[in-house]
């Protein structure tokens, strides 16, 4: 019987895997989070945990057409996996901070909320959300109009067949 040859660390096949689906607050646990709902980050996207791993220099690999297999939505937001090397060749930490892929996810889900793209979303969604409150009080105003208009008919309708 032959044994397969141990793979080095640094072959891509020995790399970790974080799909997007693994930190998002979004996901149950059956559905593949992997960090607690509290710590975990709103829909994140392969590439902003890409920028966020290489900005502290891990060596990644971002694979954009693979999917995660229990993901039932095929939209291209939802596309993409983050492959990321933990060991050197020798077996020592790529990044002493990062021992295992949880600690890996734990950080991206912290620090994806801070990256720029983030806060600017933030910020156009409030002025949006300002805009929707002046349409819903638009709606409302013509709803109650509707309403008076179609009771007064009405009550006058009953008033004169009362007659």
């Amino acid at each position: 019987m032959a044994w397969a040859a141990p793979s080095l660390p640094n072959d891509k096949s020995r790399f970790i895997c974080i799909y997007p689906a693994y930190i998002n607050n979004k996901k149950t646990i059956a559905e593949g989070r992997r960090i607690p709902l509290e710590k975990a980050v709103e829909n994140p996207t392969s590439t902003e945990i890409q920028d966020v791993c290489a900005a502290v220099g891990l060596n990644v690999l971002l694979e954009k057409n693979k999917m995660y297999p229990r993901e039932w939505n095929r939209d291209a937001q939802y596309r993409g996996r983050v492959l990321i090397q933990l060991k050197t060749e020798d077996g020592k930490l790529c990044q002493p901070q990062f021992p295992t892929r949880k600690a890996v996810m734990l950080y991206a889900a912290e620090t994806i909320p801070k990256l720029k793209t983030r806060t600017q979303k933030m910020g156009s969604s409030d002025q949006s959300l300002q805009q929707g409150e002046g349409s819903k009080k638009v709606a409302g105003k013509l709803f109650r109009l509707y309403v008076q208009s179609r009771f007064q008919i009405t009550t006058s309708n009953t008033l004169c067949r009362a007659r």
